[in-house]
């Protein structure tokens, strides 16, 4: 029997369902966005080797010349089933037609990937993972994605048959539920190595996943399965389901490379499973050889017919993204021997699947057990492990914060977060992270901990190499394996345009990634246009659920970095200078909470002769303005707006103590775009800021071209007031 303390890490988890990240449960919201979210299932079975694999002319080809190849005897030895055959038959017809009616009931989705696919995701989730339908958030859970997004209907099928409200990850664009496998693979390598121990293994569950012909023509997949590769990560089991269709049809029209070769020498363990429409014993023993291959991820090629079943549309591309329309669907009924109405469940196979409802309480009962045990002799690292699989944050971590003083000496932004970072790496447990081959450049290097490699997983700063995209998405499934677990990437900010759209899902699924983007400004001098971001800022303003922080001293980064890491449920976008800045007076880490505040004002009941408003680098011309204004006898109040967001969500009280509606007198300086200003300014302010490309020059000459200055300020504000 487990023990109270085990027992309510689980309970823990179980309690804060309803508004843990990465589930559909969170909010009604996100359950009318389902079929954008991520689910898998699999199949396999043949082994492949570089010695008999052949550059096919196309990829039918590939298939016809494979066919004959040889099983490896160690792959025919099935996975241990008491389920008799016809069984498991309707059970898999079961989950082909609830796609199928549901697709032909909402006129809208794509019925071919789950009847083609139907028999990989019975095999994974009734044979093979470990999950527990009533707690969803149990931690050694198996995890599951489908970066085929489009073929939701078969995960929910199978959710709706094991009774399991739980879809780990949004993956959105096809490819990045590969990299968002790869994180979850990442984050269980990495929490095993820290925190298992020879006699008790708490840490031990493996990441599936299913993606299709378009995910593996998407360069963020292999983005991430170079690095799968790279790292070992031996639980991430890939299901490829090779059924030669795309939108377009054929898929020998746009692509025809050797796949196997290709995850061979990014070096993945391949395995070919011929029939994935029918050939289940070679699914199972598929499975099997992965698992048994500990040292690298594995990719099972099932070879499927898109839309098996359907008479007059399998295996075309009529089939991928259309209803199948009710003539074909009495077909397919006929064909398959299928008389029930439509979302009918056989009364053999509910009960079949209820059984899953015990036997995941008894998994977790047993894994309660073990954790107790654990907890027993292993206390400071239990302790540590339930911060990070609860998402409780360590009582007081925010006084690890750095402050300064304008006396303190300047710095880069870039350089005052590195000792953010390193400073809450002591005692946030889930910390961890790196940059896209710039760490030097964007300052991200944890000092205290060696690189996550291979053979040293228990690490925390991690290489992602020069795969800004892949590191986006990779993070989003590090944040969603565990709601502790704290990721950061970095780059520069105008390369955040390779990776926009992992950033983006970060948002909308609610990932809590903190994305340390510097070189944020023209500020960055001779790299030139090509790195100067302008529109970056006012873009990802727009974006909703997401913070955008540009701070402007040690203290502003030091409250950028307490928003980002409390912020669980929303991502944060740090923008960092390149350039030294002073430390300004009057900044503070409570002012970043509020998003906009004062740091100087010389008026009087609320009514300032004119408000200046500078974020990050900027910040410091409109002080230096101030400076000069007033000894013109002009009162006048600076503030500084590190974060749009966060000023929107002040009290409207609030909101009128930093910018008095009376007040029409606004100027505002930021070196990117003007685009959205006008909002916080008014019709009667002027926005000083940058609606060109920027240049290649010492970042001082490029201010003073661009009218990025103090003079320009004054000039403003004396027309405005």
């Amino acid at each position: 029997m487990a023990s109270s303390s085990s027992f309510t890490l689980s309970q823990a988890l179980l309690t804060r369902g309803t508004s843990h990240h990465g589930f559909t449960q969170s909010s009604e919201h996100h359950r009318l966005a389902l079929s954008t979210l991520s689910l898998p299932s699999f199949s396999g079975l043949k082994s492949t080797s570089s010695s008999t694999l052949r550059t096919p002319t196309s990829r039918r080809r590939l298939s016809t010349s494979q066919a004959s190849l040889p099983i490896r005897a160690a792959a025919v030895e099935t996975l241990e089933t008491s389920t008799d055959a016809a069984l498991v038959e309707k059970s898999v017809n079961t989950i082909r037609f609830l796609a199928v009616d549901a697709v032909e009931k909402a006129n809208s989705g794509h019925p071919g990937l789950p009847m083609g696919c139907a028999p990989m995701g019975h095999i994974l989730y009734d044979e093979v993972m470990r999950y527990n339908p009533k707690n969803p958030y149990w931690f050694n859970r198996d995890r599951f994605v489908l970066s085929a997004g489009h073929g939701c209907m078969l995960q929910y099928a199978l959710l709706h048959l094991a009774g399991y409200d739980s879809v780990q990850v949004t993956t959105g664009p096809l490819g990045q539920g590969m990299a968002n496998a790869v994180g979850l693979a990442l984050a269980e390598k990495h929490l095993a190595a820290r925190y298992n121990k020879p006699d008790n293994e708490i840490v031990d569950h493996y990441t599936y996943v299913i993606l299709g012909d378009g995910c593996q023509m998407e360069g963020i997949a292999n983005e991430a399965s170079s690095l799968a590769g790279h790292l070992g990560l031996g639980k991430l089991i890939a299901f490829y389901d090779d059924n030669h269709i795309s939108i377009d049809g054929d898929t020998e029209i746009a692509f025809t490379e050797n796949v196997d070769k290709r995850f061979e020498g990014l070096g993945w363990h391949v395995i070919w499973v011929k029939n994935g429409n029918t050939g289940y014993d070679d699914i199972r023993a598929a499975i099997k050889e992965a698992k048994a291959v500990t040292d690298k991820p594995t990719l099972i090629r099932v070879t499927t017919t898109i839309g098996f079943g359907s008479p007059n549309k399998a295996n075309s591309y009529s089939v991928h993204g259309s209803a199948l329309g009710a003539k074909e669907v009495d077909a397919t009924r006929k064909n398959l021997g299928w008389p029930y109405e439509p979302f009918h469940v056989p009364e053999d196979v509910k009960k079949h699947w209820s059984r899953h409802v015990a036997e995941g309480a008894t998994l977790e009962a047993e894994w309660n057990a073990k954790f107790a045990e654990y907890e027993k002799k292993y206390p400071e690292e239990a302790a540590e492990f339930k911060s990070i699989s609860s998402g409780q944050l360590p009582a007081g971590w925010e006084k690890a914060l750095p402050t300064y003083t304008p006396e303190s000496p300047a710095e880069a932004t870039r350089n005052l977060s590195q000792t953010c970072l390193n400073a809450l790496a002591k005692t946030l447990p889930g910390l961890l992270g790196g940059s896209a081959d710039l760490a030097s450049s964007n300052m991200t290097l944890l000092k205290m901990f060696g690189d996550f490699q291979k053979d040293t997983p228990e690490e925390r700063n991690v290489r992602f190499g020069v795969r800004e995209h892949g590191m986006g998405a990779i993070c989003n499934g590090i944040a969603l394996h565990s709601p502790g677990l704290i990721p950061y990437c970095a780059t520069f900010f105008v390369f955040t345009d390779y990776m926009r759209a992992a950033i983006r899902i970060s948002a909308l699924c609610e990932a809590g990634v903190i994305y340390v983007m510097t070189h944020d400004s023209i500020g960055l001098g001779e790299d030139g246009p090509t790195h100067q971001p302008i529109e970056h800022l006012a873009s990802f303003r727009a974006m909703p659920n997401i913070l955008m922080l540009r701070p402007a001293d040690g203290n502003e980064t030091a409250g950028a970095y307490k928003v980002a890491v409390a912020n669980r449920k929303r991502p944060s976008i740090l923008a960092l200078s390149r350039q030294k800045l002073p430390h300004l007076a009057g900044t503070s880490i409570d002012g970043v909470e509020k998003g906009a505040y004062i740091i100087s004002d010389n008026s009087s009941g609320n009514k300032p002769d004119v408000i200046l408003i500078g974020t990050g680098s900027e910040l410091e011309i409109a002080a230096k303005a101030a400076e000069e204004l007033r000894k013109g006898g002009k009162a006048v109040r600076v503030v500084s707006f590190v974060s749009w967001e966060l000023f929107d969500e002040q009290s409207d009280a609030y909101k009128e103590s930093v910018l008095p509606a009376a007040v029409s007198a606004r100027v505002s300086i930021e070196a990117g775009s003007t685009f959205g200003w006008e909002k916080i300014v008014g019709s009667k302010g002027k926005a000083i800021g940058i609606d060109r490309f920027g240049a290649s020059a010492p970042a001082g000459k490029i201010y003073k071209e661009f009218g990025i200055t103090a003079e320009a300020v004054i000039t403003a504000a004396k027309e405005v007031c």
